[in-house]
């Protein structure tokens, strides 16, 4: 690490004012802090001083999604291996999923980054570390066949409108990796809806549906086991499928203090709570369908956990956190049951509550500032 150190000290002149790459110093910084601790100090004013920084806050989630990842990789395997009727040993399962979404990956990771630095050196701003993840996220919720040049577009309308639009990472008011796949979803809704693109390249014999796409054509015999969800074993999104491994995730986002439990439990209870009215309701088979089965079904866990917890598009009061969730679970399976053309639900129950979050904050902060004027006028009598 000494000679690369030593090699970034010798080229960082170039890139900096005055020099011939003057234009490229935002893409070196990017390279450089993400290589090594920045050594940028404060001089004055007054400071919070913490061990935590945006860096180590990305790499945290970084972390905690990659078991969801690795699983995803070895099901996209696992279910193209499956249609076929193969059942080939565990790495070569696992490498096929690799190889499907390496090139998933390299598109993001390559027009999202490239968008940023654009962006950051026209403002003559630093290349912040919040696309480091959501360029992992974009992946993990499409499926893993989509169009690479449909994902470059997503990711493009994502970080441009999703993002720079309000002035970068921490000023955007919606989740921007969930912008990519809405715009996916409407603009291209037959690789991201339906049944024939969660599985890759299956035999043309096999019907493999996800669990949502059963149920919104009403095929509850067909429904996976509770433990195939919960572990994993169905067709779907790359990282969505294997709850198990979700919640490991969000065990190491907890422990880290990095996630909000506030707002991950709350969506599960949101969830939960729509999920028993509908069964006391009971209305067709849909409502019938036990109330857990929303939980494990889809992108429910993903969601709760990696995209409604975003600290910059959530609620931040920490009355408001339980509204916030609580909404994003209830409107969720709302949205399952009651609208068919949307049978993914989560994605538009967090983009909506992205955009009320300010408000639920704002009328919490209210109802705080009365019950204190309350209080101080009580004593004052």
């Amino acid at each position: 690490m000494k000679a690369l150190r030593n090699f970034l000290d010798k080229q960082k002149p170039q890139f900096e004012k005055g020099g011939k790459l003057e234009k490229l110093h935002s893409m070196f910084d990017s390279f450089e802090t993400l290589l090594f601790v920045p050594d940028k100090v404060t001089f004055a004013g007054s400071h919070i001083r913490d061990a935590i920084d945006m860096k180590r806050t990305m790499i945290t989630v970084f972390v905690s999604l990659i078991p969801a990842l690795l699983f995803g990789m070895w099901n996209v395997g696992y279910q193209h291996f499956l249609s076929l009727g193969q059942s080939p040993d565990f790495w070569t399962m696992f490498f096929y999923g690799f190889f499907k979404l390496l090139p998933i990956i390299i598109v993001t990771y390559g027009v999202g980054l490239g968008l940023e630095i654009v962006f950051a050196q026209i403002r003559n701003h630093e290349v912040n570390e919040g696309f480091f993840v959501s360029g992992l996220l974009i992946p993990m919720i499409v499926p893993a066949d989509i169009p690479l040049w449909q994902v470059a577009i997503a990711v493009a309308f994502a970080v441009v409108f999703g993002k720079e639009v309000f002035g970068g990472t921490g000023m955007n008011i919606v989740n921007p990796a969930l912008v990519a796949r809405a715009f996916l979803f409407f603009a291209y809704p037959g690789n991201i809806s339906g049944d024939k693109v969660w599985i890759s390249d299956k035999a043309d014999a096999f019907s493999g549906a996800t669990p949502l796409g059963n149920a919104l054509v009403g095929n509850f015999d067909n429904m996976p086991s509770v433990y195939d969800m919960f572990m994993g074993f169905i067709p779907g999104s790359v990282g969505e499928t294997s709850t198990l491994m979700i919640l490991i995730g969000a065990m190491i986002l907890l422990i880290t203090g990095i996630a909000n439990w506030r707002v991950m439990v709350s969506v599960f209870v949101g969830g939960s709570v729509m999920g028993l009215l509908f069964n006391l309701w009971g209305a067709n088979d849909y409502m019938n369908l036990p109330f857990y089965y929303h939980l494990i079904m889809g992108g429910f866990a993903f969601g709760a956990v990696f995209m409604a917890t975003d600290p910059v598009t959530a609620a931040q009061t920490s009355k408001g956190m339980y509204y916030y969730g609580f909404l994003v679970g209830m409107i969720a399976v709302l949205i399952r049951v009651f609208n068919p053309a949307y049978p993914e639900g989560m994605m538009l129950a967090i983009l909506l509550m992205n955009v009320f979050a300010p408000l639920i904050d704002h009328y919490v902060v209210e109802s705080n500032i009365k019950k204190r004027l309350k209080r101080l006028k009580a004593v004052s009598n």
